[in-house]
């Protein structure tokens, strides 16, 4: 093959070892020269393979603590090279020898952000010799092999099995690209590190795992999930998500994020949106009030619940078709109920996601915002009204405004009890969106008599509350903010209602 290059000379300098030995072992079978630094040196000839050090190339020992090894014109001269004469005959000249192959890996950076504080540890773990290989060897990938990580110890040794010590162009243009993808990535998690303190108006994102899905909101559409689920759930069973499944997942565990140190708490969603939602003294009772709420809209939805999973609530469960269900635990006995059913997918939550940050790309470029972490307490929630809420009515308006907040605007809630008894969502108006919730409640046989209504923004007119009173609400939550704010806190004064206002606004678009 035109394009078959002979490896005849690597440099290995790795921070992790595994897989390595048959590398090693694999290049000495066909007679490379091997240069390596520190403790790679080591190990290599521990495995009995002959290695040059690097210090014995350069004329220069580690320096400064080991932050100086390979940064050396030996060392990048050798790399840097075009296999031409007018390169080769400077290579001569300055008695330095050519590298074919390059085995390099980072100091684990990312690794360390996560499990310390510590400044000066971080700061150690900012690679340079081994950033700056990766990239000399990949820029002249005509003529050298870059392998930037141990996840492509596999490639090279397919590669050196296959057609002994040589590659083809293709395969070492696609360790470039592989390279290129792994040094883009540290600097970026470098960046934000950095980026923490300062607030540089700068959007910089690197996953390095993307998942292929089997298409987008709609089959026409292509789709591809960028991160780790196994961060935060352990999948036990069923098909692969889709995008629609994975987008409503999200939902679900911002959602129960809300109840996770609640009592026994169900939430049913459809379309990012709760369409029912209960707590309860047990799993199995919350799960009954739960698709009480809107039995016909579960249908296909995504179950989530804050404790474990038992075989009473999954053989109930199991009579619903369902796409996801997500719970911190199950029950062998519920497993064995739900691994039934072959594609219904089961995630077990570990931990609740920590992102702080909500990104969208809309016209040719994106937006950025916090994500909406706020949840009212009663230090800051005003009484507004003469008559107050009652106990029952104060812990219903606590649980309402909860729900509401994860609704699309305009949203409204409906609780008495614990339980969602109707909700409205992603109506153009306030009005619409309470007219809905109320008819959802009353075609599912629920009296509102007794219920209280949350509302993720304010009344600009009295008309919300009006109609509310007239269903038989007694109490109402919301933000406030409307210049016309006393014209509902009067009409509540004069039907003897209460009304607690927040402060906070939850826009859900």
């Amino acid at each position: 093959m035109a394009s078959l290059k002979p490896i005849k000379s690597a440099l290995i300098s790795v921070f992790h070892k595994e897989g390595l030995d048959t590398i090693v072992k694999l290049l000495a079978k066909h007679n490379v020269t091997i240069y390596s630094t520190g403790g790679t040196l080591a190990y290599i000839k521990s495995l009995g393979v002959e290695a040059v050090a690097v210090e014995d190339l350069t004329g220069y020992p580690s320096i400064l603590d080991g932050r100086v090894k390979t940064l050396h014109p030996k060392i990048f001269g050798g790399i840097l090279a075009r296999r031409e004469e007018n390169h080769e005959a400077q290579l001569e000249k300055y008695e330095i020898p050519p590298i074919d192959l390059v085995i390099v890996d980072l100091y684990p950076f990312e690794e360390t952000v996560k499990s310390t504080d510590d400044e000066a540890t971080i700061i150690e773990k900012i690679d340079i010799g081994g950033i700056s290989l990766i990239r000399a060897a990949a820029k002249n990938y005509h003529d050298v092999v870059i392998v930037p990580s141990l996840d492509d110890y596999d490639s090279l040794k397919y590669s050196l099995e296959t057609t002994g010590a040589s590659t083809t162009l293709a395969e070492r243009k696609h360790f470039a690209i592989r390279a290129f993808r792994v040094s883009s990535h540290y600097d970026t998690q470098i960046y934000n590190y950095f980026n923490r303190q300062e607030e540089d108006l700068s959007l910089k994102i690197s996953v390095h795992s993307g998942m292929p899905l089997r298409y987008g909101e709609n089959p026409h559409q292509e789709a591809v999930y960028f991160g780790e689920l196994e961060t935060n759930f352990y999948k036990l069973h069923g098909k692969e998500l889709s995008y629609n499944n994975l987008v409503d997942v999200d939902a679900a565990v911002s959602l129960m994020a809300e109840f996770k140190e609640a009592k026994p708490t169900f939430a049913v969603l459809k379309h990012t949106n709760a369409c029912g939602l209960a707590t309860r003294d047990t799993v199995f009772a919350a799960w009954t009030d739960a698709l009480a709420g809107d039995p016909v809209s579960a249908f296909g939805g995504v179950l989530i619940c804050n404790q474990e999973m038992d075989e009473k609530t999954a053989s109930a469960i199991d009579q619903l078709f369902y796409e996801v269900l997500i719970a911190p635990s199950f029950s062998a006995e519920a497993l064995k109920v739900l691994q039934a059913k072959k594609n219904r997918i089961l995630l077990q939550l570990h931990t609740y996601p920590a992102n702080k940050t909500i990104v969208k790309s809309i016209l040719d470029g994106y937006i950025t915002q916090d994500i909406d972490g706020t949840t009212e307490d009663l230090s800051t929630i005003q009484e507004a009204t003469n008559r107050k809420p009652t106990k029952e009515e104060l812990a219903d308006l606590l649980f309402a405004n909860k729900a509401v907040k994860h609704l699309k605007s305009n949203g409204i809630a409906l609780i008495r009890n614990g339980q969602l008894l109707g909700m409205g969502c992603g109506q153009t108006s306030r009005v619409d969106a309470l007219q809905q919730a109320i008819t959802k409640a009353r075609a599912f046989g629920f009296d509102l008599k007794g219920s209280v209504m949350a509302s993720e923004a304010f009344f600009p007119f009295p008309d919300c509350v009006e109609i509310a009173h007239e269903a038989g609400i007694t109490a109402v939550i919301h933000p406030g903010g409307s210049v016309k704010d006393q014209d509902s806190i009067d009409y509540c004064n004069k039907v003897n209602m209460a009304m607690l206002i927040t402060g906070f606004r939850h826009f859900k678009h």
